[in-house]
């Protein structure tokens, strides 16, 4: 927190605080932007000491640390690190278990992820045994199975939607010596607090919401408390080169300048759009949160606050072949991989996942982005019947 902000005699927001990057002033040029620092090397004292706290960029930045710190406060964390990618800091964090370390992770999770896992955790010494997460029973029974370690979830699961219950897994993960980990990408920092809700780290790939406009790969891990663990993560980030760039670091706190008013008008499109589709005579099935009919609506209501998000699937009629065929006849959406980004972006997620995807063939999964969602779905049902013509 800047001077200025920190002297104020008036209660200062979290959305406050993001809008005007913590409030910092240049102490040189008194500009509201800080400077971008690019330097990869700094000069020692003349006693062969580095009082500055910098003396190499592989392992730290000053732009760097002001995105942290800004993460510090929207996660209400005791410390953040950021990333060259979300999958570096998840890799991050399982790298830094024992060999011999046991993990919980979710049936339904992020794909890259549950691929990692599955071929290259266990060169690691590490096991992963994949549960039904939303199963509160089969987590405390899985849990208590064999020593665990680690908890992984993903809240809301991409691409399916469902909602896990933060507070109760963590009670579980740490009755059997665990950590919780929580990917809360897409529940972002505005809707979903989970070091609150007893999480020890939450995770953000935050090429998506974070940044907001698809041209920065970044990801970040924030804390509840900075223990051994944690410092094994920070040289790992230090050792494996994961550290992002000082310009992503800089783009990706440009973009959380607008991260509330986005979240929430990703939000309202997203529910519009669940509401306007979930009776349209050519889908089969709308998966959102927000929906009354949602088997996790009520603990989404509980736990994400202001938003159900601003993601959703939907399953068309006519299966694989209806789904692709949707895809190819939309105008306005854009057919591409990635999300939480200020333009709408539609893709058929089975393809992408390939063999082995719980996936259904049928689904199409939907990133709302901020245009008129009057003309998001006018180009949906366009494409919709187009398909079937």
């Amino acid at each position: 927190m800047s001077d200025e902000t920190s002297k104020m005699n008036v209660h200062v927001s979290r959305e406050t605080l993001a809008v005007q990057a913590m409030g910092r002033i240049d102490p040189l040029t008194r500009a509201v932007v800080p400077p971008l620092h690019l330097s990869t090397t700094f000069i020692r004292d003349p006693d062969n000491q580095y009082r500055s706290g910098f003396s190499y960029g592989r392992a730290d930045n000053e732009t760097v640390r002001e995105l942290e710190s800004i993460m510090v406060m929207l996660e209400q964390a005791e410390a953040a690190l950021v990333f060259g990618s979300g999958m570096s800091a998840a890799v991050g964090v399982f790298s830094a278990l024992a060999p011999g370390s046991r993990v919980l992770a979710p049936a339904v999770m992020y794909w890259a992820l549950r691929y990692w896992l599955l071929h290259d955790a266990p060169a690691l010494g590490l096991t992963v045994d994949f549960i039904d997460m939303g199963d509160i029973d089969a987590v405390a029974a899985a849990a208590a199975a064999a020593p665990l370690n680690l908890v992984w979830i993903e809240t809301p699961s991409n691409p399916l939607w469902g909602v896990l219950d933060i507070a109760a897994i963590a009670d579980i993960a740490h009755l059997n010596g665990a950590r919780l980990v929580v990917d809360s990408t897409c529940a972002t920092p505005v809707l979903t607090q989970p070091l609150l809700l007893g999480a020890d780290i939450v995770m953000h790939s935050a090429s998506k919401y974070l940044n907001g406009h698809s041209d920065v790969i970044a990801g970040v891990l924030a804390t509840r408390v900075t223990d051994e663990f944690w410092t094994r993560i920070t040289r790992i980030r230090s050792s494996h080169g994961m550290l992002l760039g000082p310009f992503e670091a800089f783009l990706v706190t440009r973009g959380i300048r607008t991260l509330h008013v986005r979240v929430r008008a990703s939000c309202a499109n997203a529910l519009a759009l669940a509401l306007a589709l979930q009776d349209h005579p050519l889908i089969e099935a709308v998966l959102y949160p927000g929906l009354k009919d949602h088997r996790n609506h009520a603990l989404a209501a509980r736990q994400m606050k202001g938003g159900f998000g601003g993601m959703l699937s939907i399953r068309v009629k006519g299966g694989e072949a209806g789904a692709i065929a949707a895809a190819a006849h939309v105008q306005l959406w854009k057919r591409a991989t990635s999300l939480g980004g200020v333009e709408s972006l539609l893709e058929h997620r089975a393809s992408i996942e390939g063999a082995g995807t719980p996936c259904p063939p049928d689904l199409l999964r939907l990133s709302c982005g901020i245009e008129t969602a009057d003309d998001l779905l006018a180009d949906l049902d366009q494409a919709l019947h187009a398909a079937v013509a």
